[in-house]
Parts: structure tokens; C-alpha cells; sequence
């Protein structure tokens, strides 16, 4: 159906899925569709029902402009997982394609050449008298959705409608194109695993963690793997659930890490509102605090880890939640500053998760 759709059937099918109850992606995704591209196919209509406004960029420049806007909602979610955090938009900046946002509330790692589109999308309120949902979406070239931006009671919604107008791309088409295959890993046997164990070691800064999975070849858990027992331990898959509780409990402020294909977002602070909800389809862990709200589903995870990266502040701990396809689900650090050591009240709950055998022993 996806091939042949034409926009106004998608709109209208579109339009019907969601007022069965469907999130957007989900919407999307069950007529046979990226979500950008039900998203697209509201361009330059003005029915009563969901519209989008194509927008240019540079897009740091739109992320700026929203400062003037004040609170609002940024979202950033993967397949299994969903992170939002309310504040304000501000130190953003950008270097060529890398850029960031280093506001109180609304923390951001910026990768802007994966941001293919963006949209400002309205839509009514299934209840007349609530206010419409209005809204930045921004696309990979896949049609993903690699970060949201929403209005909430407290924006400035003609300081946003300012950026709508000032950012407008008119009636731009934009074109996605279905993903491509995930490469395979090498064999570990291919590997130099004695080479990576010497390079984790020599680690002085947890960015570096990037460029030295890169420089060997190796993919994120099969470095883990590879230095099974000396710098990771895998851990039960339930162990989120007791990170959160443990947390919660005992006030201990953490970090709370999420990503799309374009955009890392973090919350630093405690967690205190852990709520479990299972569904007909679905079994998701919940934090439900002010300003921030994280969704997960506990369901989908397939592989959890313990990881310990040297630095030079000491040893940073991490926890490091993968779903079925190896993708990264969520990663959890206790919150720390640069030239600081990593909390001891952290290392503790760390100690205390349900660890799983090692399976290279």
C-alpha cells in the first residue's frame, strides 16, 4: 500500500488511525509508512485536521530562536524508548554538522547532518476544548524522527508562531528514502581484541569511547564482549526497573541518556515517580516527574551491561540497555561534572544490580 498511496488516501488513513488512539509513529508505521512521510503529506493543507509546515534551516538557528519561546516539551525517542524534558532552549551552538544545547533543563548532543527535514506540525485537540497540539518535527533522511520540540501552557505560542513564519519553507515537497541495511559486525576472531583491551585502558575521558570503538572496527557490545570481566559485566535484563527504584529511594541523582540517529538527549537530576505499566502489547517502565518523563520498553530488552571506562577523574560507571536488533535502548550514569569524581552513592547501586554469568570465562 506504502508504494502506491497517494497523499490524500494516507491523509485520511492517517487521520482515522489516529483517532483510534495511535501515537503518530505508530499511526505511520501501521499504513506501511516512515512517520516524516505521513507528516509530508499534510504540506500545504489547510483542512480542519493535522497540518505541516516545511521549514529550512540552518537548523541550530531555528533551536535558538526558541529561547524567546520559554518553557516548552523537547522529545527524543528510538524505537523502544521515549525522553522528554521540559525547559527552556538555551547555549545552543554548533560546529559544522555537530552542535549542542547546554540549557538548565534541556540538555542536547546535536548531530545535524542526519536532519534531513523539519516540520512545523499543528493539530487539533481530540477534545474541542483543549488547546491544539502545536509543534518542531524534525527527520532523518529515513523519515525517522530524530527530535521534537512542543508547546506546552506555559510557551509563548506567538513568540513560536514567530519562528513558524520566520523559518517557513512554504510548500517544499521532501523526499525520504527507506533506510539501508545495518552492517554487519566483523568476526570477534577478525579483531584485535588485546589491541582494544590496551586502547579501554588508556581511556582518559568517556567521549573517547567513540573513537576508540571506530579505530579497532568493533561494534558497540562486541567491544563489550571483547572485554568481558575486565571492564564490562552483562546484568539481567530487569535491571532498569531496579536502577530507577534504587535511585528513587535513596535520591541519588543520575543521568538518564536517549538517542535518535540525530540527537542525544539527557537528563541530569534524581528520578522519584518510577510507574510499571503493562498493556495488551507492551510492558513499559515509567518515570513520571515534573520536567521530565521517560518511557520505556522493558519488554524489548534483550541485553543489559555494566560498563566501567577509565578517565581522569576515576572510573566512570555506566549501565547500557540494548533491544533484539543491538540497537541502544537507553544508557543510565550516576550525574557527575568534568573534574569530579563519579558519585560513591552511584558506584554503590551499581554494585548492588543483579548481575548475569560471564559468558567468556
Amino acid at each position: 500500500m506504502a508504494a502506491s498511496i497517494s497523499p490524500a488516501h494516507l491523509r485520511e488513513l492517517f487521520s482515522a488511525a489516529r483517532r483510534s488512539g495511535k501515537r503518530a509513529k505508530d499511526a505511520a508505521e501501521s499504513l506501511g509508512v516512515s512517520e516524516g512521510q505521513a507528516i509530508a503529506a499534510h504540506t500545504a493543507v489547510h483542512e480542519h485536521g493535522l497540518q505541516a509546515t516545511p521549514l529550512h534551516g540552518p537548523w541550530v538557528e531555528v533551536l535558538q530562536a526558541l529561547q524567546l519561546c520559554g518553557p516548552v516539551m523537547a522529545l527524543t525517542r528510538n524505537e523502544s524508548t521515549v525522553h522528554e524534558k521540559t525547559g527552556v532552549y538555551e547555549n545552543i551552538s554548533a560546529s559544522g554538522h555537530m552542535g549542542l544545547a547546554l540549557g538548565e533543563d534541556i540538555d542536547l548532543r546535536l548531530f545535524f547532518g542526519r536532519w534531513h527535514a523539519g516540520f512545523a506540525v499543528y493539530e487539533p485537540a481530540s477534545q474541542p476544548k483543549n488547546p491544539p497540539s502545536q509543534s518542531l518535527q524534525f527527520f532523518d533522511a529515513h523519515g525517522v524522527a530524530v527530535h521534537k520540540v512542543f508547546v506546552r501552557a506555559e510557551t509563548d505560542r506567538a513568540a513560536f508562531n514567530d519562528i513558524v513564519s520566520q523559518f517557513s519553507e512554504g510548500d517544499k515537497t521532501c523526499v525520504f528514502t527507506p533506510a539501508p541495511p545495518k552492517p554487519i559486525p566483523k568476526p570477534d576472531a577478525e579483531l584485535d581484541a588485546a589491541g582494544l583491551a590496551q586502547g579501554w585502558s588508556e581511556m582518559t575521558d568517556t567521549h573517547q569511547f567513540f573513537g576508540l570503538i571506530s579505530r579497532f572496527g568493533v561494534e558497540r557490545q562486541q567491544a563489550f564482549r571483547l572485554v568481558e570481566g575486565r571492564f564490562t559485566e552483562r546484568a539481567e535484563p530487569g535491571i532498569v526497573r531496579v536502577l530507577l527504584d534504587e535511585a528513587a529511594f535513596d535520591g541519588t541523582s543520575i543521568m538518564v541518556f536517549v538517542s535518535s540517529s540525530g540527537c542525544i538527549q539527557i537528563h541530569s537530576g534524581p528520578v522519584r515517580r518510577i510507574e510499571p505499566m503493562v498493556t495488551a502489547t507492551a510492558r513499559w517502565l515509567n518515570v513520571l516527574d515534573a520536567g521530565f518523563s521517560l518511557h520505556l520498553r522493558e519488554d524489548m530488552i534483550e541485553n543489559a551491561w555494566i560498563v566501567k571506562k577509565p578517565t581522569a577523574d576515576g572510573v566512570v560507571t555506566s549501565v547500557e540497555i540494548f533491544d533484539a536488533r543491538g540497537e541502544l535502548m537507553a544508557m543510565f550514569f550516576g550525574s557527575r561534572k568534568p573534574g569530579v569524581p563519579e558519585q560513591q552513592a552511584w558506584r554503590d547501586i551499581a554494585a548492588r544490580l543483579p548481575r548475569l554469568p560471564n559468558l567468556q570465562s
